[in-house]
């Protein structure tokens, strides 16, 4: 996917992303059955604090800096909300 999104640049791309590293690793056994999946969770969290951020608008403009943060139980309840989330 980084390939054809970024061309050339998507190898160091992906070596300057700790994010996207770690997020390869996570979702390597996904194809694999249900046995061999470690547990998604931090997955889930990942996303819900990425849409955090988007939904505040932070990548297009504003300073995250003076940002007070997330209310943890509302992260939580979304994460809980999304497809098999009612599991966490």
């Amino acid at each position: 996917m980084l390939q054809k999104n970024f061309g050339a640049a998507a190898d160091e791309l992906f070596e300057r992303s700790l994010l996207l590293q770690y997020v390869n690793i996570k979702t390597r056994s996904a194809n694999r059955g249900s046995k061999s999946r470690s547990s998604f969770a931090n997955l889930y969290a990942l996303y819900v604090l990425a849409e955090d951020y988007l939904k505040g608008g932070f990548d297009k403009a504003g300073d995250y800096s003076k940002y007070e943060g997330a209310v943890f139980s509302r992260l939580f309840q979304r994460q809980r909300e999304l497809p098999f989330g009612s599991k966490l």
